[in-house]
């Protein structure tokens, strides 16, 4: 079977090993159809079990060295060097470590991979509104610094994620973000419904990740909610009332 995948450019001009997997080429059916890597899902297992060795396999590393977290929509990063027996529940992964596959599932929200390609340091981070509000973005290049990555050496790009024209939201989402912070409230544009608002995730990860000293952030500007074709969007599957949704996965190794 054909791995169906796309690969950031900055990423791919640097030599680093990654893939923001879209949901074609695996064996699930249904909603799930067909490369559904959500462990969460209801999908069978066997299913996703096949489909995240094919993943493994795109990457050239073994199925079981794919390591993709328990996401919790939180800030936290945790640091890896060796698989797990359990999954830690965490939205972000870093490592210096070869052969290991660091991944981070979705299906809306933003799914940044991160690599300092002089170092040989890597990172990924799931992050959803919550998670980049609150700071996944920049634990994980703390992260990465601790194993040796420079920040003015860290390239940083953005695979699929719901996208601003996508993304409409109430009165109280945005008070959070202008709670935080009134510089925040440029991320949001009006709706064509009254008391709602648009919001740009997509550049709010980019304004994040900007502000944290990367050195560059590619935003590919796929948007999940509008791409039935090649993604899961958990937001289009509730809009459907569908009984579930697959999640994407988006990962990056060290050769």
């Amino acid at each position: 079977m054909t791995h169906t995948w796309i690969e950031a450019p900055t990423l791919r001009a640097a030599g680093v090993k990654h893939a923001f997997f879209t949901r074609e080429g695996g064996v699930s059916e249904g909603v799930y159809a067909s490369l559904n890597g959500g462990v969460g899902s209801n999908d069978a297992r066997e299913n996703v079990a096949e489909n995240r060795r094919r993943m493994a396999d795109a990457l050239g590393v073994d199925a079981g060295r794919l390591l993709v977290p328990f996401q919790i929509h939180s800030p936290d990063c945790l640091t890896v060097v060796a698989p797990w027996a359990d999954r830690p529940r965490c939205d972000a992964l870093a490592t210096a470590t070869p052969a290991l596959a660091l991944g981070v599932t979705g299906a809306d929200c933003g799914m940044v991979l991160f690599a300092d390609p002089v170092a040989g340091v890597i990172g990924a981070a799931h992050a959803g509104w919550k998670g980049a509000l609150t700071g996944v973005i920049e634990a994980t290049l703390d992260a990465m610094e601790k194993l040796g990555a420079s920040r003015a050496k860290t390239i940083a790009a953005l695979g699929p994620t719901i996208g601003p024209a996508s993304y409409e939201v109430g009165t109280e989402f945005f008070a959070q973000f202008a709670e935080a912070s009134t510089d925040f409230e440029r991320f949001f544009s009006p709706s064509p419904k009254a008391g709602r608002k648009m919001f740009d995730l997509p550049a709010f990860i980019g304004f994040r990740a900007k502000s944290a000293g990367v050195a560059s952030f590619e935003n590919m500007a796929l948007d999940t909610y509008a791409d039935e074709t090649r993604f899961y969007s958990y937001r289009r599957c509730t809009h459907r009332k569908e009984p579930d949704y697959g999640r994407l996965v988006s990962a990056i190794a060290i050769g």
